[in-house]
């Protein structure tokens, strides 16, 4: 599950505010962007986005967080992970990964590190795979050709 989870450029979380209203969201990075610190923890950055931070303020109130990983393009595997969610704010950071050291350093390395406003450290409770049979496999395709046939400012009449 660890090995599938770094792999994953793409991951879809659920959070549920103070009396239980749920929110769910997209997280997307380069494979690796979700962080396995040992068998149960995980980190992943929270990037700066709409400003909304619906699933954030839902963390600060009810830390129960859901994430689902699904691999469209080879496996076709899914994966749930359920826990307990804690904001780390990027300066402190190095505090929190004391104990996961080669883990602070290799996010320190990572380029995107300006666009993150803070990090998501989830304590596991529980993963289990998720049936396939109802995955679809897709096709990824290169953005510069999706951006060839669907420009960002064309309007739906456009196409």
């Amino acid at each position: 599950m660890q090995d599938f989870i770094t792999k994953q450029e793409m991951m879809f979380i659920s959070t549920a505010d103070s009396k239980g209203e749920c929110d769910a969201s997209f997280r997307a990075g380069n494979a690796g962007f979700v962080r396995i610190l040992d068998a149960h923890h995980l980190l992943y950055p929270e990037y700066k986005g709409n400003g909304v931070m619906a699933s954030l303020g839902n963390i600060s109130e009810n830390p129960n967080i859901g994430l689902m990983f699904l691999d469209f393009f080879e496996t076709k595997v899914g994966l749930h992970v359920n826990g307990k969610a804690k904001i780390v704010l990027k300066e402190a950071l190095q505090n929190t990964l004391a104990s996961f050291p080669q883990a602070y350093k290799d996010l320190e390395e990572n380029p995107d590190s300006f666009k993150i406003v803070s990090y998501v450290l989830v304590e596991v409770e529980e993963a289990y795979i998720h049936c396939s049979i109802h995955i679809p496999m897709l096709q990824k395709i290169d953005p510069k050709t999706y951006e060839k046939q669907f420009p960002r400012n064309a309007k739906a009449s456009d196409a």
